[in-house]
C-alpha cells in the first residue's frame, strides 16, 4: 500500500529534480525542524505508530542533513495539547500529529497552524478539516466495508455482534462502511458495544454478548487488539464450534499469521497499517526539502488479507 501512494510522490519529486529552483539543493534554508505528536503506547496498534514514528525520524534525518525530528509521545489529550505547545516553543517548521481526540485536539492543532506551520494531520481528522495541510489515513470506511462485504458473502443468513472502537469519528466512518455493506443482506445485528480499542474492554463486552445471546454466528471487531480479546472470550466460553469467525481490522501480525495458517475463527483481516504515520513524516519532508506538491488527502486502501496473500503483510519483528 505505501509503494502504491508514493508512486505519485516519486513522479513529483523527479518533476520537481528536473526544476532548478525546487531542488532540495537549492533551497535557501537546509535546517529544519518537525515535530511528532503521537499517542502513547496505549494499545497494540498505537506501539506500532509509535515503533514507525521513531524508527523513520532516523530515517529521514539520514536522508536529509540539518533535519531534526523531535517525537513526542502523550498518554491522553491533554499531554498531547502541552506537548504540541512545547514543540512550537522550542521552534517547528512542520508538525506531523495523530490526534488523541479529535474534537479535544482540534483547536490546539489550529494554534499550532495559526503560526504558518505546515501541518500534517493522520488518522484521527481533527473537527475542522480546513486546518490541515495535509490529510493521511488508511480508509477506514473501508475497513468496515470489505469486513462487511466478505461476511455477506461468506455468512448468509447469520446474527452477527459487532465491537465498536471509540466515539470519534473514524469509528463512525467504519461502522457506516460495515452498515452499508450489509444493507439488504440477511445478516442480523445483534448488538453493538464499545470495546475502546482495548483486548480487555473487548474481552468483558464480548463476555456479555456470549451470556446475551446464544446463537452469535459471527464477530466483527473494528481492531485486531479488541479481537484478542475476543477470541480469548470465545474460547474460555466454549463457544469456539458456535461462531464461524471473528474479523478484525488492522494488520496485527498474530492475526495476520493467524490467516497465514489457515485458523477457521480468523479466515480474513483488513489492513490500517501503523506504518501511515511514517508515511505521513515522509511526504512532510519532502514538501519542505523537496517543495513536492504533497498538499491534500492520502487515503491507503483497506486490503483484504487472505490465506493467499498473507506473507506479504507478515513483519516478524514488527512490535504490532
Amino acid at each position: 500500500m505505501r509503494r502504491s501512494l508514493m508512486v505519485g510522490l516519486a513522479a513529483a519529486l523527479a518533476l520537481s529534480a528536473a526544476v532548478p529552483w525546487a531542488s532540495a539543493q537549492d533551497n535557501e534554508k537546509k535546517d529544519y525542524t518537525i515535530g511528532v505528536s503521537v499517542p502513547a503506547a496505549d494499545h497494540g496498534w498505537t506501539g506500532g505508530v509509535v515503533y514507525h514514528a521513531e524508527r523513520e525520524a532516523k530515517i529521514l534525518e539520514k536522508k536529509y542533513p540539518g533535519l531534526k525530528v523531535m517525537v513526542k509521545t502523550s498518554p491522553n489529550g491533554a499531554d498531547q495539547a502541552n506537548a504540541l505547545e512545547d514543540m512550537t516553543v522550542q521552534g517547528i517548521d512542520a508538525l506531523v500529529t495523530l490526534p488523541q481526540n479529535s474534537d479535544e485536539l482540534t483547536d490546539p492543532v489550529r494554534e499550532v497552524k495559526d503560526k504558518g506551520i505546515f501541518v500534517t494531520v493522520v488518522d484521527r481528522a481533527l473537527s475542522d478539516d480546513s486546518i490541515h495541510d495535509l490529510y493521511v489515513a488508511g480508509n477506514n470506511y473501508g475497513l468496515g466495508h470489505v469486513a462487511g462485504e466478505y461476511m455477506k458473502k461468506n455468512l448468509g443468513k447469520a446474527n452477527v455482534v459487532v465491537i465498536r472502537g471509540l466515539p470519534i469519528t473514524i469509528d463512525e466512518e467504519r461502522q457506516k462502511g460495515f452498515n452499508d455493506a450489509i444493507k439488504g443482506s440477511d445478516i442480523k445485528v445483534l448488538d453493538r458495544q464499545y470495546g475502546n480499542w482495548s483486548r480487555d474492554d473487548a474481552f468483558k463486552v464480548m463476555q456479555d454478548f456470549l451470556t446475551k445471546y446464544q446463537n452469535i454466528d459471527a464477530v466483527w471487531c473494528q481492531d485486531d487488539d479488541m479481537a484478542v480479546g475476543v477470541l480469548e472470550a470465545i474460547k474460555q466460553a466454549g463457544r469456539q464450534d458456535g461462531i464461524k469467525m471473528v474479523v478484525g481490522g488492522a494488520g496485527m501480525k498474530d492475526m495476520i499469521k493467524r490467516v497465514a495458517d489457515g485458523d477457521k475463527m480468523v479466515p480474513v483481516d483488513v489492513l490500517y497499517p501503523p506504518s501511515m504515520v511514517a508515511t505521513a513524516m515522509d511526504l512532510t519532508a519532502a514538501h519542505l526539502y523537496d517543495q513536492a506538491p504533497v498538499r491534500g488527502k492520502f487515503i491507503l486502501d483497506a486490503t483484504l488479507v487472505t490465506k493467499d496473500n498473507a506473507m506479504e503483510y507478515y513483519f516478524k519483528d514488527s512490535p504490532f
